[in-house]
């Protein structure tokens, strides 16, 4: 079994989110103390206030958990069911500080591994192609594990490269619906005969699940509990499981 969390630095998934999540905390807290003593408010009041910071700081906790440690759980889980072949090649769209990039290369000795990325910022705290690689380094694949910069709209390599695609919370930061086909119609052109392609995002999984039955693979779509709520169900993650 590959550990659940590699070795290195993964930064924060939207790192101004948990913040505001924070934010709301201490604001509605400050309105809790002032309505039960300042204003004498109804005690229902109070409770109300009461009951939303409480919500607010578990959304917090929930979204840093979530961040930190829920997202590992879950991709451990999805690379568990993935079967390749000797000597596959994988490629990471979207991958950040390379967590599932370094996650499949620990799981599948042997098999090299692309993460192409952006390198956002807003996307993930920290995120640059120099701490993928350091990441990659510590875990010691660094020799199977290439990091480059590229769009996952336009990738930049030939049809039926790779034996799975991976991308995960990273299609949903594209704007618009029609760039987030391209993106969907990039990994069905790079992946190979009898290949998997594997999404976990928060939004959009049945555009993505329509795109990938489109183009004529086997979808299947299923929640991924509350490991993957970020603040809580209402913003939950969803696994895409497709293959050609």
């Amino acid at each position: 079994m590959a550990t659940q969390r590699p070795h290195g630095d993964y930064g924060i998934d939207a790192p101004w989110v948990p913040w505001m999540w924070v934010g709301y905390t201490v604001v509605y807290a400050a309105l809790t103390v002032a309505a039960a003593t300042l204003w004498e408010a109804w005690w229902w009041v109070v409770v109300i206030l009461g009951l939303v910071t409480v919500a607010s700081a578990a959304g917090a906790v929930l979204y840093w958990h979530t961040s930190l440690r829920g997202k590992f759980i879950l991709w451990d889980g999805l690379l568990d069911r993935v079967t390749l072949p000797p000597g596959a090649s994988i490629l990471d769209v979207g991958c950040g500080h390379g967590t599932v990039s370094i996650m499949a290369a620990l799981r599948f000795p042997g098999m090299t591994v692309t993460g192409i990325d952006l390198w956002r910022s807003v996307d993930q705290s920290g995120n640059t192609l120099t701490a993928a690689q350091a990441n990659a380094a510590v875990n010691g694949v660094e020799d199977r594990v290439r990091f480059e910069t590229g769009d996952m709209t336009e990738l930049p390599y030939p049809d039926g490269s790779f034996e799975l695609v991976t991308a995960s919370l990273a299609i949903h930061n594209i704007q618009t619906r029609e760039a987030r086909r391209r993106a969907i119609g990039e990994a069905v052109r790079v992946l190979a005969p009898g290949g998997r392609i594997v999404i976990a995002d928060i939004r959009r999984a049945g555009e993505y699940a329509d795109d990938l039955r489109a183009a004529g693979l086997t979808v299947t779509t299923a929640p991924l509990g509350w490991r993957g709520w970020w603040s809580g169900p209402w913003v939950a993650t969803t696994a895409v499981d497709a293959t050609r």
